[in-house]
């Protein structure tokens, strides 16, 4: 005869099963965050690198700066501040993936935390239905 499974251990087994789902979505979303963050950073020193070949060129100098699949001619304060914009705004993309990150890492935690707290509750429980 088969053993009828109690409502504790279907709600305990409902909870891990949910929790392991939650854990591989946000571990996947985890590693996309930090191939996103590495490939801003590279794009950060790219840019960093470009204003700091542009900024030894004399003032007058004309450059031209990629339009997509053109060059717009323009001159170097124009590129200057231009490359600073981009900086500025990879930089915020880069905060926003870290904080996307600490989010994600955050739940985590916190559903490993309740799953804990759930089985130590029902521990207790049987413990005193025992008794």
């Amino acid at each position: 005869m088969a053993a009828v499974a109690s409502p504790a251990d279907l709600e305990l087994r409902k909870a891990f099963a949910e929790m392991q789902m939650n854990k591989i979505e946000s571990t996947k979303k985890l590693r996309v965050l930090d191939i996103q963050i590495e490939s801003l950073k590279k794009s950060k020193q790219r840019l960093i690198i470009t204003e700091h070949e542009v900024t030894n060129l004399p003032p007058e100098t004309k450059v031209y700066a990629s339009i997509g699949r053109m060059f717009a001619l323009s001159s170097v304060p124009e590129m200057t501040s231009e490359l600073q914009g981009k900086q500025t705004k990879v930089d915020s993309m880069i905060s926003q993936c870290d904080n996307n990150k600490g989010y994600l890492l955050k739940n985590l935690k916190e559903m490993e935390d309740n799953l804990r707290e759930l089985v130590q509750q029902k521990k207790r429980d049987a413990d005193t239905a025992a008794k």
